[in-house]
């Protein structure tokens, strides 16, 4: 009889953050592979609903090529009420970015999918409401230098210099909302993710 394997949990995103978040509930990765897709949303398409079908989108995108494994995916869109504000890529963009968050609410909402061995996948989507302060010039200067939008959505990441920025928040905060651990945690135990993969 052929030996039987252990399934394998594959990390299907390159985001060192959400390794470290992940670890942080219990669950080591394998391998990380990720999937390289297109973004855009679709006509009418809302922040929350893009996070949850990129999510299937890359955990679907990298099953196949670890049939018999676990892969967990995930995606965050901030958007501020329809409008999309997606990962910042130049220096002009990310200077948008602060005029339009300064003193205004937006949504961080992060889809996790879950593919277990068999190719049944679950996900599921969270969102938090946050509030940033009205930002000064020197403030709005200070980030930009920093260079810490680089690749973010939204053109920032609480666990640097944009922690200063929050007045205020509802749901996870938005570190953890990046990688929500409740969220992922039950979706991963009910796909049967075994303890074996525990860090």
């Amino acid at each position: 009889m052929p030996r039987q394997t252990v399934p394998r949990l594959i990390l299907a995103s390159a985001s060192p953050r959400r390794r470290d978040l992940l670890g942080q509930i219990g669950l080591r990765p394998d391998a990380i592979v990720p999937a390289d897709l297109d973004e855009t949303p679709l006509p009418d398409e809302q922040p929350q609903q893009l996070a949850e079908r990129l999510a299937r989108a890359k955990a679907a995108h990298v099953h196949p090529d670890h049939p018999g494994d676990f892969v967990l995916a995930a995606d965050t869109v901030v958007g501020l009420g329809r409008r999309i504000l997606p990962k910042v890529e130049t220096r002009g963009q990310a200077a948008r970015y602060p005029d339009l968050l300064s003193g205004r609410r937006h949504r961080v909402s992060t889809g996790v999918a879950v593919v277990a061995p068999d190719g049944r996948m679950v996900s599921r989507r969270v969102t938090t409401i946050v509030r940033f302060k009205p930002l000064s010039d020197l403030e709005r200067d200070a980030y930009l230098a920093a260079g810490e939008w680089a690749g973010k959505a939204g053109g920032y990441a609480i666990q640097g210099m944009a922690d200063a920025f929050v007045a205020s928040l509802n749901g996870s905060w938005p570190d953890e909302a990046r990688l929500p651990p409740r969220a992922t945690a039950t979706l991963s135990a009910g796909r049967g993710l075994p303890a074996s993969k525990s860090a």
